[in-house]
């Protein structure tokens, strides 16, 4: 599921006090964000006059900074920025919201990080339900160990972004990672739930998957109208031999995958539920 491109003309960025129209240049090339690849951020979404857990996106995205030794906003000034951003559009036009922080210089080096910010705000329609195919990618996901995997850190994506291509190559939509013990981890930009006989199963959080906002949401959704939710290392036969299979992400909300490997799948009655869970809460 690769999300769609932007129109300059329909996105405001905030920048060192002032909003801008369209992609405003942010750092050169002695910055460190952009050769040491030291830049964070979050997504939230604004559809339907509803901006869903936008508090919880920010409150991750001052933890990220944090986590980068960068210096943030506190969330709620964060959130502050983002609703003003969303003023300048139509009620009810499909935004994403991206916080961004990063280092401009000190990233690598002893004493005080200089950190900058920005937010954009841009008109980013939602995906469609028709769904996604997914095929086993052979890259992975890394662990804490290797990758700095408690933050949402931009330098994640050149990653998925190899593991996208790759599917792509093998004639499907999205690839499924999976950690550096061969369990499942999630998809390249969501995460990833499986349905068998009337349960839930999900990757457990293990410091290789994004503990997804939408995800946790989801899951109190579900045990809430009583259904069971596994969170739990997965194999991969499991996901193959599944009743049905979906995602969880900022981006599409709740999205059904249509064909995983070579089995053709169709949105099965949890995927709806989740999903109908989901918009009666962003709308309550």
């Amino acid at each position: 599921m690769a999300i769609s491109q932007y129109d300059a003309s329909k996105c405001w960025t905030y920048i060192e006090g002032k909003w801008h129209q369209g992609n405003p240049p942010l750092m050169g090339p002695w910055s460190d964000a952009s050769w040491l690849g030291s830049a964070i951020f979050d997504g939230g979404r604004a559809f339907e006059g509803v901006t869903p857990d936008l508090d919880l996106h920010c409150q991750r995205c001052e933890r990220s900074a944090l986590a980068f030794g960068l210096k943030p906003l506190k969330a709620g000034a964060i959130e502050e920025l983002v609703r003003d951003g969303i003023k300048k559009f139509p009620k009810n036009t499909p935004l994403y919201l991206r916080p961004m922080f990063w280092a401009e210089s000190n990233f690598l080096d002893p004493g005080p990080v200089e950190t900058r910010y920005c937010v954009s705000v841009y008109e980013s329609a939602m995906p469609s339900t028709k769904g996604f195919s997914a095929g086993l990618s052979t890259f992975r996901r890394p662990s804490y160990e290797y990758a700095p995997t408690d933050a949402k850190a931009a330098c994640h994506y050149a990653n998925s972004s190899r593991a996208v291509r790759e599917a792509q190559a093998r004639g499907f939509d999205n690839a499924v990672l999976l950690d550096p013990v061969g369990k499942v981890s999630e998809f390249t930009t969501s995460n990833l739930f499986y349905a068998k006989e009337g349960e839930v199963h999900t990757p457990i959080p293990n410091g290789t998957l994004l503990n997804g906002i939408t995800r946790q949401r989801v899951i109190k959704l579900l045990r809430k109208a009583g259904v069971t939710v596994h969170e739990r290392a997965v194999g991969w036969p499991e996901v193959l031999s599944a009743d049905e299979v979906f995602s969880t992400g900022n981006y599409g909300k709740v999205i059904p995958v249509t064909r995983i490997e070579n089995r053709d799948l169709q949105p099965g009655p949890m995927f709806k539920k989740a999903r109908e869970l989901y918009w009666e809460y962003a709308h309550g």
